[in-house]
Order: structure tokens, then sequence, then C-alpha cells
């Protein structure tokens, strides 16, 4: 276990031993192929198959994942691709998978084609660990905590625990908290998984997802998915990940803090009901969350009145963007009913806090509460 802190692994990750007059971080390697004679043994034969800018994004993140422990990540071209690769991968037809019915709104369509293939998908909320209740016999058990948009923490190493005693493997969709405020695989988790568009990368320019796993046979399938789909990250995309990284623990930090700043003012605001963010005691899954997370996330959620009193919030804001996604520097807020996937009111907000000054950012979303709410 490495002793270093967050920080200094995070400005250090994957960088290649020192060569003089080399850039400590060398630029994306853009090829389709490799100078190749006789067998193909080596490490770089063809472009999707592998490529050098890979390599030392995958030894990066695996550092922030497992700190001095042996892990393999692999990279993918969204978090989509991440997630698909390990279902897809593990399950066969006959088998079943749990998933969360309240996690991420692209997760229904994973249902639809994993039962299209012949697979059984069983589906239960994350809050009180309700997959236990579904979890017999299945091949594979997803969680995905804090979910998202709804910020529910299940109790990691209790499901790991059930899951591997009846011979389940369990993935954990880690991308709202980061390895740096969640590390499942320290929790006994299988996959560690997340989409780097997120606050890994934290600038909202680059999409991307990984998969890390300590157990070689796991990481292979996951790799010979990659191949099949082509779902590879193109070298530019892989380098700025790779560079967005040395930022890590600044902006998580900030971010983390200021959230935690504007879940405390909006308790008090008597338009705001259903407030949730991990890191608040008065979380209902604020026990589960000191257990196992060293940071709560950079995202809270709220439900306002109604649909138009929370147009009126997000038109009236003037730091934050209104955007879909999360984790950026920048913050953003959208309404999640307009996208008609999420089990959620009209009125319900999902705010990404990003890492302006904490002052500035209740001060805009003060007003614009006040201007969403004035007359009513």
């Amino acid at each position: 276990m490495s002793t270093q802190g967050d920080g200094t692994r995070a400005v250090r990750a994957g960088l290649p031993e020192p060569q003089q007059y080399e850039p400590t971080l060398p630029g994306p390697v853009f090829a389709a192929h490799f100078h190749l004679s006789g067998e193909p043994t080596g490490p770089y034969t063809y472009g999707r198959d592998g490529n050098p800018t890979w390599t030392r994004l995958e030894q990066a993140i695996g550092e922030l994942e497992a700190p001095g422990e042996d892990v393999e990540t692999t990279v993918f071209a969204s978090g989509m691709a991440a997630i698909s690769a390990v279902l897809f991968s593990q399950a066969r037809s006959g088998d079943a998978v749990v998933l969360p019915d309240d996690g991420y709104q692209a997760l229904p369509l994973l249902r639809e084609q994993l039962e299209a293939y012949g697979v059984e998908v069983r589906t239960a909320p994350t809050g009180g660990d309700a997959q236990l209740a579904v979890l017999e016999g299945a091949k594979l058990l997803w969680l995905e905590t804090p979910s998202n948009p709804g910020l529910d923490v299940c109790d990691v190493r209790r499901l790991v625990e059930a899951a591997h005693a009846g011979g389940t493997l369990v993935a954990v969709d880690n991308t709202l908290a980061t390895p740096l405020g969640q590390r499942p695989l320290e929790l006994g988790a299988d996959f560690s998984v997340a989409s780097d568009t997120k606050g890994m990368t934290g600038h909202g320019d680059v999409l991307l997802g990984h998969v890390t796993c300590r157990d070689p046979e796991l990481t292979a399938g996951v790799r010979r998915w990659r191949k099949i789909a082509g779902a590879i990250p193109g070298p530019m995309e892989a380098w700025l990940a790779h560079r967005s990284l040395a930022t890590l623990e600044l902006r998580i930090e900030r971010q983390c803090a200021n959230a935690l700043v504007l879940a405390e003012v909006l308790t008090k605001h008597q338009a705001v009901s259903g407030l949730r963010y991990p890191g608040l005691p008065t979380d209902p899954s604020y026990a589960n969350a000191v257990r196992q997370m060293r940071r709560f996330g950079s995202v809270v959620s709220f439900v306002l009145a109604d649909r138009e009193t929370a147009e009126r919030f997000l038109a009236a804001l003037r730091l934050v963007e209104d955007a879909t996604s999360f984790g950026g520097v920048r913050s953003t807020a959208e309404r999640r009913g307009r996208w008609g996937g999420d089990s959620v009111p009209e009125g319900f907000i999902r705010f990404s806090v990003g890492a302006e000054n904490p002052a500035d950012l209740v001060a805009d979303v003060e007003q614009a509460l006040a201007a969403a709410t004035a007359g009513s």
C-alpha cells in the first residue's frame, strides 16, 4: 500500500522513467499500425489493440484505483463503452445479472439488450442494500454508489460478501465518487468502472471510460470485448485525460468542499425539498458513506415545487450552466425530468458543483431561488 498522498499520486501517476531531453509526459502517439516483423508478440501491433498513450493512462488510473497494488486498467471511448464491456464480456444466455433500478438512465437500454441476448435481468433500488433480495444465483451484481441522480449509497462490503458467497461477481460504477472518494477494489469488488468524462477529467471536453480489475482473466475478457466492439479512445483524448489527472485532487477537494457548503445552505431554504448529499450528517446515506467513502462527491440533488419553478431557477442562474453531465470545474445544473429516463419529480434538480469561490456560488444559487419563487 502506497503511503503517498492523493495529490502526489495524481501528479505523478503513469509518468515514464525520466529520459534526458524528453518531456515528462510524452505527447499522444497517433498510429494505426506499428513496425512489425516476424511474430506479432510485442505490446503494439495494431491501433485497435494497443497504444502507448493508452498504456500510460491505464497505468496512471490503476495507481489511483489501488495504490501500490497489482491491478490492470482498460480505457474506453466512453463510460458506456466501459459499462458495456463488463456486462457483455461476462453475461451469457441463461445467466442472470442484477442492476440497480435507480441508476444511470442508459441502464434500461442495456437491460433491453441483455434480455435480447437471453440474459435474465433483475433490478432493485440502491438504498437499503435492496439488491440483496434478488441476488441469488446471479452471475454479476452491478452497483452504482452513490447512485445517479438520487445519491443513495449502498454498503459495498456487505453486498460483495453476500455476492461472493454465492459465486457472483461484483462491479461498482464509481463515476460519482472517483478513486479519490472511494476505492471499490479495496471494498472487495471485482470491477471498478467509471465514466472518466466526469470528475476524473473534470473539464467537460473529453469522453472516456475505464475498467480496473485485479484478476487478469477478468481484464482479458474486458479487453477482448474492447477489441471486438472497437470501443477505443483516441490518443488525443487519452493524453488529455492523463494530463487532467494531475489536478484531480485539487479539483475534487475544492468541488466536494463546495458541495457540502451548498448542501448546508439548501437545507435552510423553504423552497427546497428532497435534498440529498451523502456528506451531510442528516442524509439517509451518511452512515454508509462515512464507512466507505473518503470524499462525498460534487453532486447535490434537490426538488423544487414543479417543472416551471425548476426552469425559472435554472434560467436565473448566472455562474451555473444549464447542461447535463457532472464533475466539471464549472458548476452545471439541470432538470433531470427533461430526459424522461429517471424516476424523479418534474422539479428535480441535479446540481454538479464546480470549483468556483463558494461565496459566489452560494450567492448565485440564492438569487436564482429567490427569482424562481417570487410571488409564490
